[in-house]
């Protein structure tokens, strides 16, 4: 049962795009149990939130892993409670009385018009790029923990890594994080890396895009972890990201701010992660590192030899690891 329950929790959590809207199922059954005497002695916030965090503890998260509780409100006769789960901030439910736990909400309409485009996607022509220069200026807009921006991510590097300084890549931040501190804290230290210490940057991401462990990807890459604390700092200063986050300054919408990039992504327009910018123009391209490959080049006057490279053509699997997926997803976290 601990498994079955894990596996579903498992599931949802991998989503960015699930809404809190309360299954229809849940709130017949609520409606069914709400006469029940039971129902009618309601727990305390602070109660719902030990019930939760103990019960996410023991039954839902992998071993070594550990959620805790952001905050605790009410919304359709339930208590709706946001679960930091160290990868990204879902919504869960709890029933007043504290005995029924709704890992997370799945809003129907959403997910069917979600999901239908990307079926479709799969047969989409390459893009091009029809803003050209001598070496084109390549922008990718993503959040750390997206699991479709780090799709992206996987797929790019290896077309960096052939085309090398023919091209002027730059990976950068969206303006918002929807999945928690965590993602502020590793997006500053990315931002650090990169302008600090170029030279280690991809070594670094490489690894961190296979399980999401910086601790381990900065001593293998053999990150200055020092240089990368100040400049964490200093660059939390000049921005204050993790003050407004704490303080709830600065959101957009229920998410922080992270305003590092904001410049670009209103220049842009970034609506999501990940959003791919070649020579100022936004393109919409499938995700691996063959059609990335074709579309940045569609993005020279001359095309280099390297333009010629075989790639592979398997999309990457979303979020972190290193498999592949059949479809060629345009889902973004937004």
């Amino acid at each position: 049962m601990k498994q079955t329950i894990r596996k579903f929790f498992d599931k949802n959590k991998a989503s960015s795009k699930i809404t809190p809207i309360v299954l229809v199922v849940a709130l017949i059954i609520i409606g069914f149990i709400s006469f029940s005497p039971s129902m009618k002695k309601s727990v305390s916030k602070e109660k719902a939130s030990t019930i939760a965090e103990e019960f996410i503890n023991s039954y839902l998260m992998e071993p070594g892993s550990k959620a805790s509780i952001v905050s605790v409100t009410e919304e359709y006769g339930l208590y709706k409670i946001e679960v930091d789960i160290t990868s990204s901030v879902v919504d869960s439910y709890l029933s007043k009385d504290g005995k029924l736990f709704f890992p997370q909400a799945l809003n129907i309409e959403e997910i069917n018009a979600e999901e239908t485009p990307v079926a479709n996607e799969a047969s989409a022509p390459v893009a091009e790029v029809t803003n050209k220069n001598d070496k084109p200026v390549v922008e990718l807009f993503v959040m750390s923990h997206c699991p479709y921006g780090t799709q992206m991510e996987k797929g790019i590097l290896p077309v960096v890594k052939a085309l090398g300084d023919t091209v002027d890549f730059q990976i950068k931040f969206n303006s918002y994080a929807m999945h928690g501190e965590v993602e502020l804290i590793e997006q500053i230290n990315q931002y650090c890396i990169m302008t600090e210490q170029e030279n280690v940057y991809f070594d670094y991401l490489n690894c961190f895009l296979v399980a999401g462990d910086s601790s381990s990807c900065l001593a293998s890459a053999k990150v200055d972890t020092k240089k990368m604390e100040n400049c964490f700092a200093k660059t939390d200063k000049d921005y204050n990201i993790i003050s407004d986050f704490e303080n709830k300054v600065g959101y957009q919408g229920n998410y922080p701010g992270f305003n590092i990039y904001k410049d670009d992504n209103v220049k842009y327009g970034v609506g999501g992660s990940p959003t791919l910018v070649i020579n100022g123009q936004t393109i919409s391209s499938n995700r691996d590192s063959a059609s990335l490959l074709y579309t940045i080049c569609s993005a020279f006057n001359t095309q280099p030899d390297a333009c010629f490279a075989a790639l592979s053509s398997a999309s990457p699997a979303p979020g972190f690891g290193t498999g592949t997926t059949d479809s060629a997803a345009s889902a973004e976290c937004n």
